[in-house]
């Protein structure tokens, strides 16, 4: 009764995640979109300790931990604190608010649904394919397309900030599911590299807006040629 019952958290816990997920990517609004990103991984954290307490693993705990740290603290402190320097609103991205807001649900609904249904061609262990780790990995790899869609799609280069975290999330979940027994230095060397990354990135961002005044990364594309 009581794994029943931690697994249909853990579900709720995996809807609220991805509904976290798509407000940081809509939200016009960076500071917004930051905080939605903290909450979006805070989610995360409280996936993994429903899953610590399912499996018994107590190498769980410090997913837990490493995310709350670097996912909940420091990454959004790091966006924060580079937005007070830059527009504080997202550039126009390539595809508008409602047409954007309409492809990505129905996309999301439709890729979700495609790797529930056929997960054992994407993860073919006995594991993956009972709940609450099929919704999950699911889960994980729509996360993943959300963030690399962010990645493309989108113009500012904080907010390709944003997709790159949640890119990495989605692989974080996909790891807990699958291999949730990584050893600790493996999971602080995911972590680390993704804040280094993301610290590159909006250092780089501030200099540029500095000096040539935009952040648009299709203007910079250009700038080069």
């Amino acid at each position: 009764m009581a794994s029943h019952i931690t697994g249909n958290l853990v579900i709720t816990l995996i809807v609220a995640h991805l509904i976290a997920s798509i407000a940081a990517v809509e939200l016009r609004n960076l500071r917004a979109s930051t905080w939605a990103l903290c909450v979006q991984s805070l989610f995360l954290c409280a996936i993994f300790g429903a899953f610590a307490v399912i499996s018994r693993n107590a190498t769980l705990h410090w997913w837990v931990l490493s995310t709350f740290v670097t996912k909940v603290i420091v990454v959004p402190w790091m966006l924060l604190y580079y937005i007070k320097k830059l527009p504080k609103s997202e550039l126009k991205p390539i595809v508008g608010f409602a047409a954007s807001l309409i492809l990505l649900f129905l996309f999301l609904v439709i890729f979700y649904r495609f790797v529930h249904t056929y997960i054992e061609f994407v993860a073919p262990t006995p594991e993956a394919l009972v709940e609450p780790a099929r919704s999950s990995l699911a889960i994980a790899f729509t996360i993943f397309v959300l963030g690399l869609y962010v990645m493309v799609a989108r113009r500012d280069a904080v907010k390709i900030v944003i997709g790159l975290v949640l890119l990495e999330n989605g692989v974080h979940l996909s790891l807990v599911t699958l291999a949730p027994s990584l050893p600790e230095t493996t999971v602080f060397g995911i972590t680390t590299n993704v804040i280094v990354a993301a610290f590159l990135l909006l250092y780089l961002t501030e200099r540029v807006y500095r000096q040539l005044g935009t952040v648009d990364t299709v203007e910079l594309s250009q700038l080069k040629r």
